[in-house]
């Protein structure tokens, strides 16, 4: 053969199999199993940049936002940690799992539920959680026992720093009747670093995990757990606001008239427990304090994900357990069947997603995250989850979409049950029997005038009730707490 033929053949060759190779072995990295990073923060409202607040800075969220899809309306099903998270671990809403309060735990009476974490150890992960997932007490007292689930687990961390130990006693408490995990209460402190606070401590066992595994695949759970209060954070992150900026609703006498009692039940003495407007002015400023810490904790993490190269292989998922009331009708902290305390921050982010930086409008729940994470990694979960994938509003923001959003709460035995939809929200406390609450949403977002008993709403409020009643058909109580468990750290 000549050697003009022999220069064709390497050509041919250089032109048809070298991209083929290439092909190949690309098409094979994509079917790797993809990583799962589940970030989830405590008592995070949606007061974020990302979702348009003008005052709050969260640039890591943000940024992460911007390379995903966050959803704007996305809702909790009780708020309240431990019934909200053992709702979005088991798949499951709380009328099956029975937890309706911080004692009992869903395996009392759901003994082989399969959990989310359960799925991707079943399937060959390694699976690990930091921090808080499920609910438990304090970090480094009950976390290995108490609410916590340790068949979901191939390894746990419960770091503590020292916003948990040596800084308690310096700790501002405006309603010093209350323990410090359900208190108007914070501490600025200008010795300690980020790394000695615990969800600094949070961020460094989270890269180190992430660089011993990330040949993959794993599922880690990170859980932050501020902004819970109290409110303790370093001093440079209360820097970043002005008591000047910080204002509140205003709320009087004639607010009560709006709601039904037990509506504003959660706060006692109502309204800001008490306390001074400064106090209650102060109390959010610490509060922004602490969303701005746990945002550059998660920025951490997610850098590490970057500079180990597992960006491109690496879902990421970010959410609250629930929503915040910050002195809106009055009211603080969670427990209420309000949007403020219903509505809570959600963003996925994965490779090759279409719509980078979208923001969903469409109402999603947190009982979705279960299903979706199966839809997204290729897995098969568990029969009997009673969410729905959200990869179709993935896909494409802006599908249709009619699913309302449920979420509800127990005032001791009376429930409280809400049904959400783009346009109204309607409440019921006790089936009716103790009051009742609609809400149109377009105009009126703060949900300050009730419409329940003008008879101009009547059929809508049929409709709504007929929903509400097909998805919560009887009273349905929670289960009996495990022995010698407390309730710490949350309120």
């Amino acid at each position: 053969m000549k050697k003009k033929d022999h220069t064709t053949l390497g050509i041919i060759f250089i032109a048809v199999f070298i991209p083929i190779f290439f092909f190949n072995r690309h098409h094979q990295e994509d079917k790797r199993p993809l990583n799962v990073l589940f970030i989830a923060v405590d008592d995070m409202n949606d007061d974020l940049g990302c979702f348009g607040h003008p005052l709050v800075k969260s640039p890591n969220i943000d940024r992460l936002a911007g390379q995903g899809i966050a959803f704007s309306h996305a809702y909790n099903q009780f708020p309240l940690c431990s019934p909200s998270r053992s709702s979005l671990l088991t798949g499951l809403r709380p009328d099956s799992t029975r937890v309706f309060d911080l004692h009992y735990h869903f395996r009392q009476g759901l003994p082989d539920v399969v959990t989310l974490p359960q799925m991707f150890m079943r399937n060959g992960y390694y699976v690990a959680r930091v921090g808080k997932i499920y609910h438990y007490g304090n970090p480094g007292e009950i976390g290995t026992n108490g609410l916590d689930d340790k068949v979901s687990w191939q390894e746990r961390y419960n770091p503590s720093g020292m916003d948990h130990t040596s800084l308690e006693q310096d700790i501002i408490n405006y309603t010093p009747t209350r323990g410090l995990g359900s208190s108007l209460a914070w501490y600025s402190d200008s010795i300690g670093r980020d790394t000695a606070h615990t969800d600094g401590k949070v961020a460094d066992i989270a890269i180190r995990l992430l660089d011993q595994h990330k040949k993959g695949p794993f599922f880690l759970a990170v859980g932050f757990y501020r902004p819970h209060c109290p409110w303790v954070t370093p001093k440079k992150y209360f820097d970043l606001y002005s008591l000047d900026e910080i204002t509140l609703p205003e709320v009087n006498e004639e607010t009560k008239k709006n709601y039904p009692p037990l509506a504003l039940a959660s706060t006692r003495p109502w309204p800001d427990f008490g306390v001074t407007r400064e106090q209650a002015r102060q109390s959010k400023l610490a509060y922004f304090a602490s969303i701005s810490f746990v945002d550059a904790q998660v920025g951490r993490v997610l850098h590490a994900l970057d500079s180990l190269g597992l960006r491109d292989n690496t879902l990421v998922v970010f959410w609250s357990d629930h929503g915040y009331h910050l002195g809106e009708h009055g009211l603080w902290f969670k427990r209420s069947l309000f949007e403020e305390a219903g509505r809570t921050p959600l963003v996925f982010s994965y490779p090759g997603m279409q719509h980078r930086g979208a923001v969903c409008d469409r109402l999603v729940e947190l009982v979705d995250i279960y299903p979706t994470l199966a839809d997204l990694t290729g897995l098969q979960p568990p029969p009997g989850l009673q969410g729905v994938s959200l990869k179709p509003l993935l896909e494409n923001p802006q599908a249709p979409w009619d699913r309302p959003a449920f979420t509800q709460v127990q005032r001791g035995k009376i429930p409280g049950h809400s049904i959400r939809t783009e346009k109204w929200r309607y409440n019921e406390w006790d089936y009716g029997k103790k009051g009742r609450e609609l809400y149109d949403e377009v105009n009126d977002p703060h949900e300050l005038h009730n419409l329940a008993d003008d008879p101009r709403y009547a059929d809508v409020v049929k409709k709504l009730q007929e929903q509400l009643h097909k998805h919560h058909p009887r009273p349905v109580t929670g289960g009996k707490a495990l022995p010698n468990t407390k309730a710490l750290y949350c309120n």
